[in-house]
């Protein structure tokens, strides 16, 4: 493709994403013309497209959360307990990525978060959402929580979802549907529920097809805005979780305290060794004086 084809490829481009070109008719004229066409597709190329805004989810779920607050979880305007202030210092350096720090620029796909294990029964799911709840809790993002355990669903069972629901796998699977159509707005404040849709044996295969990259990318491009949560399956135990971790731009490894043997976790690390940013975090480590059965720490 020549140079001046490029030019008015990008301008059509812009004009698509409703970009306010007053410039537009006077551009149009340099790239008929021989003598600027490098000048012009250049100035073109530095400007961004806008990101496409998402559009806000169609359907509603009221979460139990009595249930989740009985079952020691999270919820919104609880009293504050240590358990919240535990996941006030886990969601700290996780938004300090997205966002970036005064000495660094922010992770490049920092909001797409994976809660993951090496072993079934290990708290990744009661992580997930407690993280969610809370990152739910900041002034400048919202939360998206995604089910990406398409085997056990932990977390629509865990929010109170008992019926069927259309969700991520059928948003991979039908180029018809949008986001809007299967997310979950919720009654907490900033959070949506995506479930994990139908049940498909070709899980793996989906959550690596191209129909997923374009989703990230999707919410990649509204990092500064949008918190994305997955809780996907253990590492050792399914063939996801592989699959979906080059993707994210932050892991978290969930360590069952005094539970997990050395071996599985060095084994899930391994795995993660080509990931960007992958972070331990010790679950259930008790104290004499705990005033909650949970400790996190983030190592």
């Amino acid at each position: 493709m020549s140079t001046i084809e490029q030019a008015s490829k990008r301008l059509e481009q812009l004009r698509k994403a409703g970009v306010e070109m007053p410039w537009a008719h006077d551009a149009e004229s340099a790239a008929l013309s021989p003598t600027h066409p490098a000048s012009l597709a250049g100035v073109l190329q530095d400007i961004p497209t806008p990101t496409a805004p998402l559009a806000p989810a169609k359907h509603r779920i009221e979460i139990d959360l009595a249930g989740l607050e009985q079952a020691g979880y999270l919820i919104p305007g609880s009293p504050r307990s240590r358990l919240q202030d535990e996941f006030r210092g886990v969601k700290r350096p996780l938004l300090a990525n997205v966002q970036g720090r005064k000495t660094a620029d922010p992770v490049e796909r920092g909001n797409l978060i994976m809660i993951t294990s090496s072993l079934p029964g290990e708290g990744k799911t009661f992580t997930s959402i407690n993280l969610a709840m809370s990152m739910a809790m900041e002034m400048n993002h919202s939360v998206l929580l995604v089910d990406a355990d398409a085997t056990r669903m932990s977390a629509a069972r865990r929010l109170g979802l008992q019926d069927t629901r259309r969700g991520l796998i059928d948003l991979l699977l039908d180029s018809t549907l949008d986001l809007s159509d299967v997310e979950l707005s919720t009654n907490v404040d900033k959070l949506t529920f995506l479930p994990a849709g139908t049940q498909d044996d070709r899980a793996t295969e989906i959550f690596s097809s191209q129909a997923m990259r374009d989703f990230l990318d999707r919410m990649a491009a509204h990092q500064q805005d949008r918190i994305v949560i997955f809780d996907a399956p253990p590492l050792l135990a399914s063939a996801e979780a592989r699959v979906i971790a080059p993707q994210m731009g932050q892991i978290v490894l969930v360590v069952h305290a005094g539970k997990t043997h050395q071996g599985s976790v060095q084994q899930a690390l391994s795995i993660l060794e080509e990931s960007g940013i992958v972070m331990t975090l010790l679950n259930q480590s008790r104290t004499p004086s705990a005033s909650s059965p949970y400790g996190y720490y983030a190592y």
